[in-house]
């Protein structure tokens, strides 16, 4: 079988309505699986005004806004209009990227005619409660997971530190590695700007602390204003960047009032505030890969993060980051004023990141996902 002959009904809870590196990986799979010939249908919620356009055909689930996250949509059904052209659109695999509702139904629908199942797994949805003060139903959501994964053929995940856990977790015996890719005409040292660093109030002397990502609490935000009250007794001289929007902007505001907030950046002025950056700081355990965390390191900065999944797999302990105990706002401070001391080491990082950065290519990272589709069709139909 050729990558040609694939016929994919792609299942997402958010294709492109919000974007984040989830969907932009989903993308930009679709956009080499259609470039290779490859038919594929996309089946989402949709708004009338999403982030971006979408890659492919994009077929809308019925959803509805998420109380309390209302920018979020929850899929409700496949109704009998979207299974009449799953018939029409006659797929020979399903890949399912999300385990909500919708996500479950696409399985059983694919199971019940006969069809293949890959699963992307994207994010560590079993953390997310943490958040949220509802720790206690860790567990379940675990096995609710479990019983989701098992019901699939395969699936991929962006790290081998995330395939580690879901194996640990007894997710799935069959695990590959679906990576992410960087383009380097947007994220390269070469895009710093000290105009722009001056335009916000930042001296070139000044080091700066970024964060880069949606502004919600399951990305460490409360560790990041911690280890910042921590810093502020350290008598450095720093600055504080902030890239992204979200729900909790005016929370993080009040807890770090001296930082700047750029609000969202996308394109070329994403890759001028990342390279005008000294340091990212990612205290974020949620992340299967951590799109921001490569991105920081192909535009040449080094990166503090918490010692999770994502970031396990792309920094290398006092190489091109460091890796610190999640949830330690103490520790994470110690490492970011010893490289606000020593700028020389803050250097050499920032170009070993540069460095190992170059690995990741989009078109060898989704070939990955094309032959394990071919691979799950072929075994499921000797």
């Amino acid at each position: 079988m050729q990558i040609d002959e694939l016929r994919i009904a792609l299942f997402s809870g958010n294709y492109n309505y919000v974007r984040d590196g989830a969907n932009r990986a989903l993308n930009q799979l679709v956009g080499y699986l259609l470039n290779k010939g490859a038919k594929v249908r996309i089946y989402s919620p949709t708004i009338a005004k999403p982030a971006f356009r979408a890659t492919g055909d994009l077929i809308s689930i019925p959803s509805f806004a998420i109380p309390g996250r209302e920018e979020y949509r929850f899929p409700l059904a496949i109704t009998p209009h979207i299974k009449r052209d799953l018939q029409e659109f006659a797929p020979n695999i399903v890949h399912t990227s999300s385990p909500d509702l919708v996500g479950h139904r696409a399985v059983t629908w694919a199971r019940h005619n006969s069809l293949p199942i890959l699963s992307s797994v994207h994010t560590r949805f079993d953390t997310y409660a943490r958040y949220y003060g509802l720790g206690f139903i860790e567990p379940l959501m675990i096995k609710l997971l479990r019983r989701y994964y098992k019901r699939c053929n395969a699936l991929v995940v962006p790290s081998e530190s995330m395939a580690v856990i879901l194996k640990d977790q007894n997710m799935h015996d069959d695990i590959s590695i679906w990576s992410r890719g960087i383009n380097r005409e947007i994220f390269d040292p070469s895009k710093r700007s000290n105009e722009w660093r001056q335009s916000l109030g930042i001296d070139d002397d000044e080091v700066v602390i970024g964060f880069l990502g949606r502004l919600v609490m399951e990305k460490g935000l409360d560790i990041f204003a911690q280890t910042i009250e921590v810093l502020r007794n350290s008598k450095q001289k720093f600055k504080i960047l902030i890239v992204g929007k979200g729900p909790a902007q005016n929370w993080f505001a009040q807890k770090i009032p001296e930082a700047i907030f750029t609000g969202f950046q996308s394109g070329p002025n994403l890759g001028r505030a990342l390279a005008s950056m000294d340091i990212l700081f990612n205290p974020s355990i949620t992340e299967t890969f951590g799109n921001v965390t490569l991105e920081a390191m192909a535009s040449g900065i080094p990166v503090v993060a918490a010692r999770a999944a994502g970031s396990e797999s792309l920094v290398i302990d006092n190489h091109n980051g460091l890796l610190l105990p999640p949830g330690k706002p103490q520790e994470f401070a110690l490492a970011i004023e010893n490289y606000i001391k020593k700028p020389a080491i803050r250097h050499k990082h920032g170009q070993a990141g540069e460095l190992l950065s170059r690995a990741y290519d989009w078109d060898n990272i989704n070939k990955i996902v094309a032959e394990k589709y071919i691979e799950i069709i072929s075994t499921h139909n000797r």
